[in-house]
This record gives structure tokens, C-alpha cells and sequence, in this order.
């Protein structure tokens, strides 16, 4: 019952767009550009600008051809945006070279490509450019052309201050790498579930909306139907004198006439409280219910219950019934041989546990369960072959239906020497049995 996530979709949101790769660079080119010809004209201080103007010219040039090349929604391969950063972290580096190197206030924004990179690219390429990055620093740490100043006054900083720059350049694209992927990922993680849990209760919806569709098709069909009635008991009072050959076909006629009446009162009465059973579901049903498309995976399931006061019902609620069949569906995945599900209620609460004989959740993600593509075993699934299973998002989708419902849920592994893997799905009574109920009848008149 758990949607695979669907990994290529995941993977293109996260590639670079190529428009948003040459936005970024037309704004380091003003930036580079006014610094250098401010540098030069306004402070008068000599420098090989002709050789850094070509270094802008030709990051300019680049973005000229992307942009004739390319639409402006094209995304980027990964190694593809990985190139064009690193050329980025070239360009910079080769400024750098002729204006000072580390010694030169604008070093910091070696760190750009690789925050970047961070965000949007995978771990592995976003290392490589941390390396290439911090290389390019070592270089100009120790070579580089002098800082430009005032004609007649050389400025050198000392080695050990350059050593200083470019070990707090190394440590920044260090920290800031981390935190940024791991909060993108976080971030991604949890849209992706929030979009594929709205799919699930969209499609439930769904399914809850045939009630009114077919209430709507009996009301619809319920006057012609009634037509046809009439004129078949019409036809058999006619029929008594002139043709009794036909009263048998009459009778026939009028049987299943009254019987689809029987079936459009039903269908009518589907979005009502006061329907019959497939409005309202015992604990023991509902259970049921659930554990009834499992049977089949080769491991048993054993039902008890238990409880000190009239056994709790509730509405029909596909997030009850979705999230329930996850978890049980999870149990089965996991089992070696049995998995057990014991309901249990009170006068005030009512708990499903739902506990399989397989090898538990790992400790060190146990209090993690319920985060979007947390698994938490990790071992050959029986009803689920994609190569995406068992990422974690099927827990956190059955984790807030459930808890949508009023629900707290608890997860642990069994006491040793046992094995195993316990959740416990427990609800305020009341909370359960919200709308189970029948509305009282209104009084007649008179």
C-alpha cells in the first residue's frame, strides 16, 4: 500500500536549471567588472587589468552561448553543472592570481560554487569542487601576482596570514557544504512526502466521493424505474384477462423491478450516517478489513482482543484504514514467520499493537521513525520489489493519517531474548469513534 517514491521526478526538481546557473554568473560578472575598472581608474591602482577584462570577457562569452544553446528551463546534468562550477572556481582563481591572490579581500567568494554545489548537486561532486577549490587556494596561498597599491608602496602579506585565509576558506566550504546539503535534503525530503501523502489522500477522496455519485445515480434512476413499475402492474391487470401466457414474465419483470428499487435505496443511502455496515466498522471489522488483503505472503497472522467495555466502532475512514494497512503491510515485510496484532479498549482509549517476529528497528534510527525516507530495516520486502522500497516514506504518510485522526503512535522493538518490531496505534475512545454514531431521527410532526 506504500507508493514508491518516484526517484526520477525527486532527481530532475533537484537538478540545476540552467537559467539559474547564468543569472548568477551575469551578477559575478558586474560585480567583477565594476570592481576591476573601479580598481584601476578610480583608485589608480596598477594591475594587469587588460588580462583580468579577458577573464570577464570570456565567463561573459560562455553565458552568451548558453543562453543562445539552451532554453531557459533546460536542467543541467549533475556533471554538467559540476563542470561549469568548477570553471567558475577557475575564473575566480585566475583573478585572483593577478590581483594578490589570498591576499585579496575577495577570495571569500571561492566559497560560492561550492555552496551551490552543495544544494543541487550530489555529495561526491560536491566534495570534488570543496578539493578543486581549496587546491586553487593552496596555489595562491603560496604564488600570485602582488595585491595592487599605491605606485611606489608593495604590500605583501606575510605567509602565515595567507596560511590563515586559506584555512578558514578550507574549514567554511567545509561547514557551509554540510549545512547546506543537509538542510536542502531535509527540506526536499519533506516536500516530496507532504506531495506524495496529498496524492494518497487525494485518491482516497476519490474513493470517498462514489457515495454521492451513487446516492446521486439512485435519486437519477429512481422515477423512470418507478415508470416501469407502474406499467408492468398495469400490464399484468391486462394481461390477467386477455394474455395469461404473459403473467409469469409479468411476475418476472415485477421481481426484478422491486429488486433494483431494493439496490438504488441502498446506493441512496451510502453518504448517510445511517447506512448500514459500510458506513460504520467494529474494531474487530476494521482489523479485518485491514489484515484480509495480507493473508497471502506465507507468514501468519494471528487477531486477539481484548477489552473491559462494549467493543468500540467507528466511521469508515480511509486514513484509518490506510495508515493501519501500512504498518501491517510494514509488519509482513519484516516477518520471518508471525506477525500478531492485538486490539485492546477501555472506556476512555483504544489501542491497536501490531508486532512481527523479524529483526526490529535498528537503535540508532529508532526515534527517527516517521521522518520522510527514514527506513528502518533493512531486509528483502515480500509485497514490495522496486528497487525505491523501504525509504520511509510509506511510515510517515501511515504516521500522519493517523495522527490526522486523533491518533498517537509509538514505536519500539520487543524486549530481549525476543525479536521484533511493536507499533502501537492508540486513540482517545472518543476520538475513535467519532461519527460512528447515527444522527438521533427528527421527531415527526404531529
Amino acid at each position: 500500500m506504500t507508493p514508491p517514491p518516484d526517484t526520477a521526478i525527486g532527481h530532475k526538481a533537484r537538478q540545476l536549471r540552467i537559467d539559474t546557473l547564468i543569472k548568477l554568473r551575469w551578477l559575478a560578472i558586474a560585480g567583477q567588472s565594476i570592481a576591476t575598472l573601479g580598481t584601476y581608474f578610480i583608485f589608480g591602482f596598477d594591475f594587469p587589468i587588460g588580462s583580468c577584462l579577458l577573464a570577464i570577457a570570456l565567463s561573459a562569452g560562455l553565458n552568451i552561448g548558453l543562453r543562445v544553446g539552451t532554453y531557459r528551463t533546460f536542467r543541467l546534468d549533475d556533471a554538467e553543472a559540476a563542470f561549469l562550477l568548477g570553471y567558475d572556481i577557475l575564473q575566480l582563481a585566475v583573478l585572483l592570481y593577478l590581483t594578490g591572490g589570498l591576499a585579496n579581500f575577495f577570495a571569500m567568494f571561492l566559497l560560492a560554487p561550492v555552496m551551490i554545489s552543495a544544494v543541487s548537486l550530489p555529495r561526491k561532486l560536491t566534495l570534488s569542487l570543496g578539493m578543486f577549490m581549496i587546491g586553487a587556494a593552496t596555489i595562491l596561498c603560496f604564488d600570485s601576482l602582488p595585491l595592487p597599491w599605491r605606485p611606489g608602496e608593495g604590500l605583501r602579506f606575510p605567509l602565515l596570514y595567507r596560511a590563515g585565509v586559506l584555512t578558514s576558506l578550507a574549514l567554511s566550504a567545509a561547514f557551509i557544504g554540510i549545512y547546506a546539503a543537509r538542510v536542502s535534503d531535509e527540506a526536499r525530503q519533506l516536500s516530496a512526502a507532504l506531495a506524495a501523502t496529498e496524492l494518497v489522500l487525494e485518491r482516497e477522496q476519490h474513493l470517498s466521493q462514489l457515495d454521492g455519485l451513487a446516492a446521486a445515480a439512485a435519486h437519477e434512476l429512481g422515477t423512470p424505474l418507478a415508470t416501469v413499475t407502474l406499467v408492468t402492474k398495469e400490464l399484468q391487470k391486462s394481461a390477467a384477462v386477455s394474455a395469461p401466457v404473459l403473467m409469469d414474465d409479468l411476475a418476472l419483470l415485477e421481481h426484478e423491478a422491486r429488486r433494483c428499487r431494493d439496490i438504488l435505496r441502498k446506493l441512496a443511502s451510502l453518504g448517510d450516517d445511517e447506512a448500514s455496515v459500510l458506513n460504520v466498522l467494529a474494531l474487530g471489522t476494521l482489523i479485518e478489513e485491514v489484515v484480509g488483503p495480507q493473508r497471502d505472503f506465507g507468514v501468519e497472522v494471528e487477531v486477539a482482543k481484548r477489552g473491559d467495555a462494549e467493543e468500540p466502532a467507528c466511521a469508515r475512514n480511509p486514513g484509518i484504514l490506510y495508515g493501519l494497512g501500512n504498518l501491517v503491510e510494514n509488519a509482513i515485510d519484516f516477518a520471518r514467520s508471525k506477525v500478531r496484532i492485538e486490539a485492546r479498549w477501555s472506556p476512555s482509549a483504544v489501542a491497536i499493537s501490531i508486532e512481527d517476529d523479524g529483526p526490529g528497528f535498528a537503535p540508532a534510527i529508532l526515534k527517527r521513525l516517521g521522518d520522510p525516507y527514514v527506513s528502518g530495516r533493512d531486509a528483502d520486502r515480500r509485497t514490495k520489489g522496486e528497487l525505491d522500497s523501504g525509504l520511509g516514506l510509506g511510515l510517515f504518510i501511515a504516521k500522519t493519517l493517523l495522527e490526522r485522526s486523533g491518533a498517537s503512535i509509538h514505536t519500539s522493538n520487543i524486549e530481549p531474548p525476543k525479536t521484533g518490531a511493536r507499533v502501537t496505534v492508540t486513540w482517545p475512545r472518543a476520538a475513535f469513534e467519532r461519527g460512528a454514531a447515527p444522527p438521533p431521527k427528527p421527531l415527526s410532526a404531529g
